[in-house]
């Protein structure tokens, strides 16, 4: 993987450098998807027996219904090969590549001592979190480097760069604070994207994260198909059952409360959560509104949060800085000031003992299990008519068939080339699904299939690039026409 997106990268710079645009429309742009700051497998580049296949699109140069013959002969017999043979072995710098590939190994390495040493994530001192801008993956210039507050730094052995140091995110709880603008959200997206290693450079590539790390978020308005919402909502007027919930327009709340259930479905280990993108009323509820409304639905996470860990093994890392309720449930807490990070659950378990809210904590109601779903295979018809149409609009909007599937609120998504994958595996199970399969069983076997013959043996859609399960279930938890089997 590692070797390939070097060469994929190369490839694309060559491309950029070397060839005429010339035309009108897209006509002469040559398009090769190698990514961004991730490193991720990618269909774009790839070893076939004894040789390499580079992968592009390229509009043939044309100025409106006319031809450009000369240029494209340029573009297919000259450009073109001369940037493949950019990625021949003796022209490339050895030690750049070695860089590439061991920087990924340590990665993976570190991410497979995390659950033995009792942590969700490994940031190495001197990591640069804050980007260029909001729209920029590129470091900050001058940005504070991340140094580990004492208590909570530790140091792994890598296979390639000897031993490093930095903040151990231990499991449990944690409780990421601060006043606004100084670095809560930063440091969470940067623990959400280290799910996947990082170029070189990037200032986030020793940043390490449990690989079944979810990030979840509220979703005013999607569809929510048969999941058991019992742990944080129930006794709904009308005596309406929450085992098997089902909503086309589910509200910022049950969508979130759905969300955490999927995740554990799905077979996550931690949850990462910012309190601004959640619905407020399903993080906390406080001891005012318990005194005022006698009868309330919605089981605050606040409830749920510490059993969510002894109970089920999850762990959770939630930025909150307005509510001081959860000081009392966090097991650590750290506090976040000019983009520096302090270890201060000490001082918080004080000020939450100095400043007792009164709160009623309500007692858990049976372990937090998720029920597996098994949905019909014709839930995934790709078909518009009488074709096949799959395509995806950017990182965000999927269409499968008659229907467009919202992939917002997966943040951990970084490439839209993962959005062309996940309906190309789609339609994969549309085809090849074992009916009467959970959904996990379903997502696992899509990306079985993906891993054994190549992302571009998948189907029709070009640049496609490698998905989590997580990923991939939640696009079916998003699906409208997603429909069960009877419950066993």
């Amino acid at each position: 993987m590692a070797v390939a997106d070097f060469l994929l990268r190369r490839f694309a710079g060559e491309v950029a450098g070397g060839t005429d645009r010339s035309g009108s429309g897209k006509s002469g742009v040559v398009v090769v998807d190698a990514g961004d700051a991730e490193i991720l497998v990618r269909s774009g580049c790839g070893f076939v027996g004894d040789g390499l296949e580079l992968r592009f699109r390229a509009g043939l140069p044309a100025q409106g219904r006319r031809v450009m013959g000369r240029a494209a002969a340029r573009l297919l017999t000259e450009d073109l090969p001369r940037a493949a043979r950019a990625v021949q072995w003796s022209r490339l710098d050895g030690e750049r590549v070695r860089q590439w590939v061991e920087l990924v190994e340590d990665h993976e390495h570190l991410q497979g001592q995390l659950a033995g040493r009792g942590l969700v994530a490994f940031v190495r001192d001197g990591a640069v979190l804050p980007r260029a801008s909001g729209v920029s993956s590129a470091p900050l210039r001058g940005a504070v480097e991340l140094r580990s507050p004492p208590s909570l730094r530790v140091t792994l052995p890598t296979l390639h760069h000897g031993e490093v140091s930095g903040m151990g995110v231990p499991v449990g709880v944690t409780l990421v604070t601060g006043g606004g603008f100084h670095g809560k959200t930063t440091l969470l997206e940067a623990i959400q994207r280290g799910i996947h290693p990082h170029v070189p450079g990037d200032g986030r590539e020793w940043v390490v994260t449990s690989p079944d790390a979810v990030a979840l978020r509220s979703e005013d308005g999607r569809s929510v198909v048969g999941v058991d919402l019992r742990a944080f909502i129930s006794d709904l007027p009308g005596g309406r059952d929450t085992r098997g919930f089902t909503s086309p327009d589910a509200s910022g709340s049950t969508s979130l409360a759905a969300a955490i259930m999927e995740g554990l479905e799905g077979g996550a280990t931690a949850l990462l959560l910012d309190e601004d993108r959640c619905a407020t009323n399903l993080l906390i509820r406080d001891a005012r509104m318990q005194q005022l409304v006698a009868r309330e639905t919605i089981t605050p996470l606040i409830d749920r949060v510490q059993q969510l860990h002894a109970d089920a093994g999850v762990s959770t890392v939630l930025v909150v800085g307005g509510s001081g309720d959860y000081l009392e449930v966090a097991d650590t807490v750290l506090l976040m000031e000019d983009y520096r990070v302090h270890e201060v659950t000490a001082r918080a378990r004080e000020v939450a003992a100095g400043h007792p809210t009164g709160r009623a904590v309500l007692p858990p109601r049976g372990a937090i299990v998720p029920s597996p779903r098994r949905p019909r295979l014709r839930s995934f018809d790709p078909r518009r008519g009488q074709r096949a149409k799959v395509r995806a609009r950017g990182l965000r909007e999927l269409q499968l068939g008659e229907q467009t599937i919202d992939l917002g609120a997966l943040e951990q998504l970084v490439d839209d080339g993962q959005a062309r994958t996940i309906g190309a595996l789609l339609e994969w199970l549309f085809e090849h699904g074992r009916e009467g399969g959970t959904v996990r069983e379903l997502a696992e076997q899509a990306l079985a299939a993906a891993d054994e013959r190549g992302l571009y043996a998948l189907g029709r859609l070009p640049d496609l690039v490698g998905v989590r399960r997580y990923e991939l279930m939640a696009a079916i938890d998003r699906l409208r026409s997603l429909r069960l089997l009877e419950a066993r």
